[in-house]
């Protein structure tokens, strides 16, 4: 049986009439910047997020990188973020001029450790740390209430990298009394990426920053289209940063899917969760299961919040390299998330100064990423679990 670690042609046999139909639209209309689909999926992205305002940019990469532009992040500026990401979320900041430093992970959820945290932002004394970067990884979010409370402190603003979280919720109550917030919402501003092999993946790269905050949205929109309004009078050095209407049709398309494809996801999870108890792996130690670090009951609305979303689902494994190889021997797809840590990464040396993050040297040996998509059928799930009980044998 091959097993992929993705599948885009599963959801294409349903999709594929209507993505079609979307992107003959755009054809049709001519209006191949910006113009309506983007402005609609703005909308609907906001609302669906629970913030005022969206702002279509070309990619999550690029989603970072013009909120730290909007904050005025430079030369001799340093942003506080981790060392357990895609590369995307250090690259903005150098991209800028500025320094990371980095604040190790906890060893549970993966995402930043609030300890440490804290101890940087109390070791800064010449103030030179102008914002945080907190990813929301693998579709679960940081603790977002010790953060917020950190940065309130510090005064220092967040910038959640919520490329891997749309729509995962955190228990953390608003002025409205709202019990629970999604990924993106909470900080001063949020970055979505569409990258296709995200829960919400466009035809292309795609990305999104949504904030509360109608100052910062309007310099956002000023920034991604070279820092210009009205036409040929520039207020501000922008950039080229605008969402394609043809990516913004797409993803409207399938957004009206994205709880189910959520749901899809963790009853995955919960498969897996539930054939891996059947085996003497847990109980050895030999593979952990990944954790929901958040309460999910939620009686008052009548359902259960979306803690976490599982854009990956990550063991913590023995023998991690040797088990990649027999599972690609056997046809099963799997993905080292992340196997360098940022800051081991070859482009900072002599540049940043050195970080100590050991926890996340240790996940970077030891995680492993299995297939987790919506359209996996159970008999996939039963095969690459079969196999991971032949390889510990």
């Amino acid at each position: 049986m091959k097993v992929p670690l993705l599948d885009l042609k599963a959801q294409l046999n349903y999709l594929e009439d209507d993505l079609l139909e979307a992107v003959t639209r755009v054809v049709k209309s001519t209006r191949y910047i910006q113009g309506p689909e983007v402005e609609d999926l703005e909308r609907e992205i906001a609302a669906y997020s629970g913030t005022a305002h969206g702002i279509g940019v070309t990619s999550g990469t690029d989603a970072l990188l013009v909120c730290l532009m909007a904050l005025g992040i430079g030369p001799g500026d340093r942003v506080l973020t981790t060392p357990f990401s895609f590369f995307a979320t250090m690259g903005v900041v150098l991209r800028v001029g500025a320094l990371p430093v980095f604040a190790d992970i906890d060893p549970i959820s993966y995402n930043l450790d609030m300890d440490k945290v804290e101890h940087l932002l109390q070791e800064d004394s010449a103030k030179s740390i102008k914002a945080i970067i907190p990813v929301h990884l693998y579709g679960q979010c940081a603790d977002m209430s010790r953060l917020l409370q950190l940065s309130k402190h510090y005064q220092v603003p967040i910038i959640e990298d919520a490329a891997q979280a749309i729509c995962a919720e955190y228990p953390c109550a608003d002025d409205a009394g709202c019990n629970f917030r999604r990924a993106g919402s909470m900080g001063l501003a949020g970055c979505f990426s569409f990258f296709p092999s995200k829960n919400l993946g466009g035809i292309g790269d795609g990305g999104m920053v949504i904030t509360q905050d109608k100052a910062f949205a309007e310099k956002i929109a000023l920034l991604r289209n070279h820092g210009a309004f009205p036409k040929y009078y520039h207020q501000l050095v922008g950039g080229n940063f605008r969402l394609d209407p043809i990516q913004a049709a797409a993803l409207r398309v399938k957004l009206p899917y994205l709880d189910q494809w959520h749901r899809q996801r963790r009853r995955n999870a919960e498969r897996y969760n539930a054939l891996l108890n059947t085996t003497d792996l847990l109980n050895s130690g030999k593979v952990k299961t990944p954790a929901k670090v958040y309460r999910e009951d939620n009686s008052d609305q009548g359902q259960s919040p979306l803690t976490h979303i599982f854009n990956q689902y990550v063991l913590r494994v023995e023998r991690r390299n040797d088990l990649v190889r027999w599972l690609s021997d056997n046809d099963i797809g799997c993905e080292i998330y992340y196997p360098v840590p940022l800051h081991k990464q070859e482009c900072l040396k002599g540049g940043a100064p050195p970080s100590h993050c050991p926890v996340a040297e240790v996940a970077a040996e030891e995680t492993l990423a299995l297939p987790i998509y919506p359209e996996l059928t159970e008999e996939m799930q039963v095969y690459v679990i079969e196999k991971i009980v032949q390889f510990y044998r």
